[in-house]
């Protein structure tokens, strides 16, 4: 990981402290999109069918997901 760029850390004697040099949600976002680039061709659209239709979402939180969904297109 710090040979990527995504964790830093600090020697002390013979033992280490790692810190964080990347934001958890830049982290996360970078996997998603890579995730819905190498096995959804790219698409938002599949990948938003196959989360819907393969987990157990329940009817309450379908709704909260289309909820958010329509907020940011409201923002667009």
């Amino acid at each position: 990981m710090t040979d990527k760029g995504f964790v830093g850390y600090n020697s002390y004697g013979r033992s280490r402290e790692y810190y964080p040099l990347v934001k958890k949600k830049d982290y996360f976002s970078k996997h998603v999109n890579g995730l819905i680039k190498n096995f959804f061709n790219d698409s938002a659209s599949q990948f938003a069918s196959f989360f819907t239709q393969e987990t157990n979402l329940s009817k309450t939180e379908l709704e909260e997901l289309r909820k958010l969904i329509d907020n940011e297109i409201k923002k667009k």
